[in-house]
């Protein structure tokens, strides 16, 4: 098998990665709450109360 090349990357760069991967995930976060809040509001709080 070949060997795969891979790339070095320098400590500015790997922390420019890492921020923007922090960013990222607290936007995902942020994305899901709010589809979870619309959600509950659109449909009410008596979901909960709903009969099994």
């Amino acid at each position: 098998m070949a060997e795969i090349e891979r790339v070095q990357l320098t400590e500015k760069q790997a922390k420019a990665r890492k921020g923007r991967s922090i960013a990222l995930a607290i936007l995902l976060v942020a994305f899901v709450i709010i589809v979870y809040v619309v959600t509950v509001i659109k449909i009410g709080p008596d979901i909960l109360n709903r009969s099994l």
